[in-house]
Order: structure tokens, then sequence, then C-alpha cells
């Protein structure tokens, strides 16, 4: 009798980081303004230094001006493709996770249709029409959650490949008089996901998601600049930093560790936790609360690798990137062997939370 099931294991990964490193230096001579359209008269010099002291991001990647948000997500499938040595022509789904679509550099229209993903699929020379190609909008969740779908189709034997990818441009939906533009940056992450037969749980178990819309609709948005010459037709990426912070602080440690509980696991047993890369401050905030769930009074920080230091906030692309990087050692002091427990989480507009485990293979 066959007690083999199912399981959606990650084969490949390939990340995109943009080569323009922009420093806090770049916005010291920006002019700020409130959301009330008053002009912030403190020094740039101390706002790019109190700015940094509150997310630890001293430098982010945008992309290059030529490219657009499915361009860099081809060039990260791409990588993920060979680092699988999976033949494209065998995909069955092609999913893609962004917020604005291809902004071009210098527009503010989010240019969606064709979906990014069909884009990505003849950017990749894909000719199978049983690719199924089609786009995830989530928030800053959103690949975590064409992960948690894209098992549901392996896991249920209607396919048996999935190409997944993050992927954002919203630096150039920023709102350049509004301090929070300083958080964004660009980058995508993909990753080849197959199903394999096993008769141990492996790759990826169960997950948890959640939406409240209630009372935390609006914390991230599109709105007019907070300059008030600049307001017309067009809208920017806003988000109320502060209650963003409260809002993950408060239900990610909750998430985390209901997704704990369903899989039978607990803290002990994680390995690494990739988490999305907001904020340096929130995201340890988080994870002291999550140890604390479990009566730990002390975080273990070596379990939570970050990028957002050098990389910024770069949305949907940041837990793919982070699993690429620790995977194939190119974060110091970071790895994962077979066996090994990850908890990959994110929080984004929506407001959305979702977290899934996964077991390396």
């Amino acid at each position: 009798m066959n007690t083999k099931n199912l399981y959606s294991v990650i084969t490949g990964s390939g990340s995109y980081l943009p080569p323009v490193v922009v420093p806090n230096k770049k916005f010291v001579a920006q002019s700020f303004y409130n959301e009330d359209g008053t002009r912030i008269e403190t020094p740039g010099e101390e706002i790019a230094e109190k700015f940094e002291q509150i997310t630890d991001i001293s430098e982010r990647r945008i992309a290059e001006e030529k490219y657009t948000t499915s361009d860099i997500a081809a060039i990260a499938a791409e990588k993920a493709l060979e680092d699988a040595g999976f033949d494209r022509e065998k995909l069955d789904y092609i999913i893609i996770a962004h917020n604005l679509g291809d902004m071009k550099s210098g527009s503010l229209y989010p240019d969606i249709m064709p979906t990014l993903a069909s884009r990505v699929k003849k950017k990749l020379g894909i000719k199978s029409h049983k690719a199924v190609a089609y786009d995830m909008t989530f928030g800053c969740p959103g690949w975590t959650q064409a992960m948690i779908q894209a098992n549901y189709y392996l896991k249920s034997g209607d396919a048996k490949s999935a190409l997944v990818i993050g992927a954002d441009t919203l630096s150039r939906a920023m709102d350049p008089h509004d301090r929070d533009s300083m958080i964004f940056a660009d980058g995508a992450g993909a990753v080849i996901l197959e199903a394999v037969e096993s008769d141990e749980p492996v790759g990826m178990l169960k997950h948890v998601t959640r939406t409240d819309t209630e009372e935390h609709l609006d914390l991230l948005m599109m709105g007019d600049s907070y300059n008030q010459e600049l307001r017309h037709d067009q809208k920017y990426v806003k988000m109320l930093g502060r209650k963003v912070y409260n809002y993950g602080l408060t239900y990610v440690p909750l998430v985390a560790q209901e997704c704990l509980e369903i899989n039978n696991l607990t803290l002990k047993d994680v390995s690494k936790v990739l988490i999305h890369q907001a904020n340096a401050k929130m995201d340890e905030a988080i994870l002291k609360r999550i140890f604390r769930l479990y009566g730990e009074k002390e975080a273990d920080f070596s379990t939570m690798p970050m990028t957002i230091r050098t990389l910024g906030n770069s949305s949907v692309a940041t837990v793919p990137t982070l699993y690429d990087l620790v995977t194939k050692n190119q974060m110091e002091g970071h790895s994962l062997k077979s066996g090994d427990y990850v908890i990959m989480t994110s929080v984004g507009a929506g407001m959305n939370i979702n977290a899934f485990m996964y077991k390396m293979p």
C-alpha cells in the first residue's frame, strides 16, 4: 500500500538585486511635508539620521530606469529556472505577486494589462499554452500568499510545478515629499515549486492567513502628495507608519504562533524566521513578542536574517530574496540544511498577514 503524499518543494530560487544604490544622504536636500501640508523644518541631516535609527535602513536598491517590474521579475525567474535545472515548457503555473504593475520610470501609471505573469511568460520564451499565468495582488504578503495558493494546486495533483515570483518597483510610486519614501525599494525574488511524493512531510506544510479591514483597511493606500502644490489626479503610496507598526506588532506574533500550533511545532523547532523586511525595529519587536509567547524573555536574533539595512523594503520581493540569499550561503552566519524548519511570514496592505511553515528537503 502506497502511503506517500504529495508535497510542494522548492527546487530552485533566484533573486534580482538592482545595482543602483541610493544611500540616505541622497534625501538630505529633499523638502518633506507633514500629512496636513505643512513643511517640516527639521534639517535634512537630522531627518536622515533619525530615519536610520528607527528603521535601520542605511541604503536601498532601485531598479534601472530601463527596467519595469516584469523585467526584473523575469531576471529572477530565469535564475530560479537555472538553479532548479527545470524545463520551462513543463511549468503548469506562473504566478507573480506585485502591487503596482509595470510602472515605468518617471510615470505614475500602473500598467497591469496584460498581466505581468503573461509578460514574464513571454519574456522567458515559454510557448506551452498549459503554463497558466496570472497575477496576485495582496500587498507585501503577496508572494507568501501566491506560494500558499500554488501549494494547493500541487497537493491536489492538479499541477506538478509552479514558478512563483515576487517583484515590485515601489520606489517609483513614492511621494518625494513624504519621509516614508525613504523606506521603499525595488527588487525581485522567484522560486520553482515542484510536487514530490514523500512518506514524511517535507516542503510546504500548513499555513495561516488573515485579513483585517474593519479598522485597518487604509493603513497602507494610494493617496495625495503631502506637498499641496502637487495635489492632482496622481496618487502615491501612503502609509500610516505608527499604526502599521502597532498592527504588525499586535497580530504577526499571533499568526506565527497559530502557524506553529497547526503544524504541531514549537518555537524551538524553528531554525529560521524569514520575515517581511518592513522595518528592522518592527521586525525585532515582532520576534521578541513571538519569543515571549513561548515564555522566553530573550529573543534569539540569530534565527532572523535581515536584508533591510542595505536593500530597504522591496515589498513582495523581500521574503523570496531572503530565502534565495540564505540557501545560497550569501548571508554571513545564516544557512539551512535538510530537515530544518523555516517559517515565512509577511504583513502589508489590506491589511493582510500570512505565514507558512517550510521543512527543508
